[in-house]
């Protein structure tokens, strides 16, 4: 479940250090039918953080989440999310963030967290992201439902979200957690013709310019695991049918 991103960091007096361990997963989409499916390996986890990138549920009903938050409930790690598009279905996630706050679950939205880890200071910032497009593959914001016209200006104005809130952070090792792409890389699978609808560009802008060393998304349930930025920075699609397990772990 493990895969390398940078070499081992070195304190003050030289002495190396062990990496940070992130375990990271999107897309559960919690229904009756993978209720507790998830929990056996979330009770054995021996990372240092879980990163959930939104999706949790199937279709944004409460009872969804009651059964998200019997799955994570008490795990061994902090945890921190974003919500997805699926989340806010029936207009009901911020029902959904405050259950998973109440759960001792770090929600972003256009925020960040900064957790010790083994005495160092790991930054997160979040924001669920949206579409509008990449270069070669643009969107349409101006055509569409409503909801497709709503994602599309949404994937810029959350790109702009999470470099503030990358900003905001003072530790050396900043991870983004979204849930849609911030590249078209993690892409690769899914038809192109859909590109646009699930990502944004100016979200991998946003993880170069805010010094990210790992960003997380979800949402490509056909796409590919591994990708990087224009800037070099590892990104990875974490949505559990790109995985086929329960997560992934990366060490930086």
């Amino acid at each position: 479940m493990c895969g390398w991103l940078t070499a081992m960091f070195h304190a003050a007096d030289g002495t190396a250090t062990a990496p940070i361990r992130i375990a990271a997963v999107a897309d559960l989409h919690m229904r009756d039918a993978v209720a507790g499916r998830f929990r056996p390996d979330l009770l054995r986890i021996t990372a240092d953080v879980l990163l959930l990138g939104g999706d949790l549920t199937e279709g944004g009903a409460l009872y969804e989440a009651d059964l998200l938050c019997a799955e994570i409930a008490r795990l061994p790690v902090p945890v921190v999310a974003v919500l997805g598009n699926h989340d806010h279905d029936r207009r009901l996630g911020y029902r959904i963030a405050a259950m998973l706050t109440d759960l001792g679950v770090y929600l972003l939205d256009g925020d960040a967290i900064t957790l010790d880890v083994r005495g160092r200071r790991l930054g997160i910032a979040g924001v669920m992201g949206g579409s509008g497009g990449f270069p070669g593959y643009p969107g349409r914001p101006d055509e569409g439902s409503a909801e497709h016209r709503r994602r599309m200006r949404r994937g810029p104005l959350d790109a702009l979200r999470l470099r503030h809130a990358l900003d905001s952070l003072e530790c050396e090792t900043r991870i983004a957690l979204m849930h849609f792409a911030p590249i078209v890389d993690t892409l690769v699978g899914e038809p192109p013709k859909i590109y646009p609808g699930l990502g944004c560009h100016d979200l991998g802008e946003a993880v170069d310019a805010g010094g990210a060393v790992l960003a997380i998304h979800g949402h490509a349930h056909g796409g590919t695991e591994f990708g990087r930025t224009a800037g070099g920075v590892p990104v990875r699609n974490v949505s559990f049918p790109v995985l086929g397990r329960t997560y992934a772990v990366y060490e930086v």
